[in-house]
């Protein structure tokens, strides 16, 4: 376990498909039998490509209120394709699907779109490795990250968090919003609860390095602290890392660099 503190210092039919050569992107939109609405998918890919390579591939994911394009918003995503050499696939989760599973609203099974839908196109259009994924977030990425991880974790080699919701019990100006996916916080909170993070991590492997972080001005610090000395606990490997910072893009466009490290670390054996 390693606990790091920083200092200041099914796929229905394709809509449309552009590649930007010159920024070595691609953009999608397809449409789902999980969703309400066609979701947008953008792939960072690096600029030379060997066909009979297998890349490394990273799943992104936006927060609460963000789209698929709020990553390439904070950071340069073609900048860490090309350093790592690997693809970056950016999805959009809907503004507040949450990522999950719901039961009071039919058209919003995230996850299952994520897997029967998204990771299958991906796999099949792009020289990807089935076993060098990772998936890492912010906010409601962060905990869709991991609530994802949890549903496949031999689909992934690791996963990671920042600033992640993992108690989707603890903000309540957020209440609304996922009161849309999980019913009433009130009269359905063991729903609640069994979708958060901190629950769910109760059944995760112990051969699978997790990284999370959290800025230490940041409403959701001690609900990623608790679930760093829980994973310790349950013999998962953890990295945590505590650096100041908030709820905001200044500080997810540094706490990703830490993301990219540690998965890049795995693929190097180190």
């Amino acid at each position: 376990m390693q606990h790091i503190v920083l200092k200041k210092g099914l796929l229905t039919g394709i809509i449309f498909l552009l590649s930007f050569s010159a920024l070595a992107q691609d953009h999608y939109v397809i449409s789902s039998t999980y969703l309400t609405k066609p979701d947008s998918i953008v792939v960072y890919k690096p600029h030379a490509v060997d066909a009979d390579k297998q890349y490394p591939v990273l799943y992104l994911m936006h927060g609460y209120a963000g789209n698929y394009k709020q990553w390439s918003n904070i950071i340069d995503l073609q900048h860490y394709a090309d350093q790592f050499g690997w693809f970056i696939v950016c999805p959009d989760g809907e503004y507040e699907s949450w990522y999950i599973e719901s039961k009071v609203k039919s058209k919003s099974q995230y996850a299952s779109f994520f897997f029967n839908d998204l990771i299958p196109y991906i796999q099949k259009n792009y020289p990807v490795s089935n076993k060098n994924v990772f998936i890492s977030g912010l906010s409601m990425g962060g905990h869709g990250a991991l609530y994802l991880f949890s549903k496949h974790p031999e689909l992934f080699l690791a996963a990671g968090s920042t600033s992640g919701v993992v108690d989707l019990t603890q903000i309540s100006y957020l209440d609304s919003s996922l009161e849309k996916v999980l019913g009433s916080k009130y009269a359905n909170r063991p729903e609640w609860e069994s979708n958060s993070v901190l629950n769910l991590a109760d059944h995760w492997p112990t051969n699978k390095p997790i990284i999370v972080d959290c800025g230490l001005q940041d409403a959701l610090y001690h609900s990623n602290l608790i679930l760093k000395n829980k994973l310790e606990k349950l013999q998962i490997p953890v990295t945590f890392i505590s650096q100041p910072g908030t709820h905001n893009r200044a500080y997810w466009a540094k706490s990703i660099d830490y993301h990219f490290l540690f998965f890049n670390k795995i693929l190097q054996g180190l």
